[in-house]
Protein backbone atom coordinates (compact mmCIF):
# COMPACT_ATOMS: atom_id res chain seq x y z
CA UNK A 1 0.00 0.00 0.00
CA UNK A 2 1.36 3.72 -0.78
CA UNK A 3 1.17 6.30 1.49
CA UNK A 4 -0.11 9.49 -0.16
CA UNK A 5 1.89 13.16 0.02
CA UNK A 6 -0.62 14.11 2.39
CA UNK A 7 0.51 10.72 4.42
CA UNK A 8 -2.69 9.02 3.53
CA UNK A 9 -3.13 5.23 2.56
CA UNK A 10 -6.77 3.27 1.72
CA UNK A 11 -7.47 0.91 4.64
CA UNK A 12 -8.49 -2.45 2.56
CA UNK A 13 -12.07 -3.63 2.88
CA UNK A 14 -11.26 -7.08 4.38
CA UNK A 15 -9.28 -5.19 7.01
CA UNK A 16 -11.91 -2.41 7.76
CA UNK A 17 -14.29 -5.35 7.75
CA UNK A 18 -12.91 -7.62 10.03
CA UNK A 19 -12.36 -4.61 12.43
CA UNK A 20 -16.15 -2.84 12.22
CA UNK A 21 -14.32 0.54 10.84
CA UNK A 22 -16.73 2.10 9.09
CA UNK A 23 -16.98 6.04 7.76
CA UNK A 24 -16.24 8.56 10.65
CA UNK A 25 -15.00 5.70 12.96
CA UNK A 26 -11.88 6.65 15.51
CA UNK A 27 -8.55 4.86 14.86
CA UNK A 28 -4.81 5.98 16.35
CA UNK A 29 -1.51 4.03 15.49
CA UNK A 30 0.40 2.62 18.17
CA UNK A 31 4.47 2.51 17.77
CA UNK A 32 6.51 0.78 19.74
CA UNK A 33 9.79 -1.27 18.45
CA UNK A 34 8.49 -4.18 16.70
CA UNK A 35 6.23 -1.36 14.18
CA UNK A 36 2.98 0.35 14.11
CA UNK A 37 -0.50 -1.18 15.25
CA UNK A 38 -3.72 0.09 14.05
CA UNK A 39 -6.23 0.53 16.69
CA UNK A 40 -10.34 1.11 16.56
CA UNK A 41 -12.10 2.81 18.91
CA UNK A 42 -14.45 0.16 19.72
CA UNK A 43 -16.32 2.15 22.65
CA UNK A 44 -16.99 5.06 20.73
CA UNK A 45 -18.44 2.87 17.78
CA UNK A 46 -20.80 1.15 20.70
CA UNK A 47 -21.55 4.42 22.32
CA UNK A 48 -22.73 5.81 18.98
CA UNK A 49 -24.84 2.47 18.58
CA UNK A 50 -26.53 2.89 21.53
CA UNK A 51 -27.58 6.26 21.31
CA UNK A 52 -29.19 6.48 18.30
CA UNK A 53 -31.28 2.37 19.16
CA UNK A 54 -34.60 3.49 19.45
CA UNK A 55 -34.46 6.62 17.12
CA UNK A 56 -36.51 4.14 14.21
CA UNK A 57 -38.98 2.50 16.03
CA UNK A 58 -42.07 4.01 14.35
CA UNK A 59 -44.80 2.08 12.92
CA UNK A 60 -45.41 3.40 10.04
CA UNK A 61 -45.53 2.13 6.11
CA UNK A 62 -43.27 2.41 3.77
CA UNK A 63 -45.13 4.51 1.59
CA UNK A 64 -46.81 6.76 4.53
CA UNK A 65 -42.62 7.49 5.60
CA UNK A 66 -41.90 8.93 1.52
CA UNK A 67 -45.32 10.61 1.63
CA UNK A 68 -44.06 12.20 4.68
CA UNK A 69 -40.18 13.00 3.66
CA UNK A 70 -41.28 14.38 0.23
CA UNK A 71 -43.75 16.46 1.34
Amino acid sequence: MRVTQKGQVTIPLEVRQALGIRPGSDVEFQVDEQGARLLVDRVHAAGEIERMRGAGDVELTTDEILAFTRG
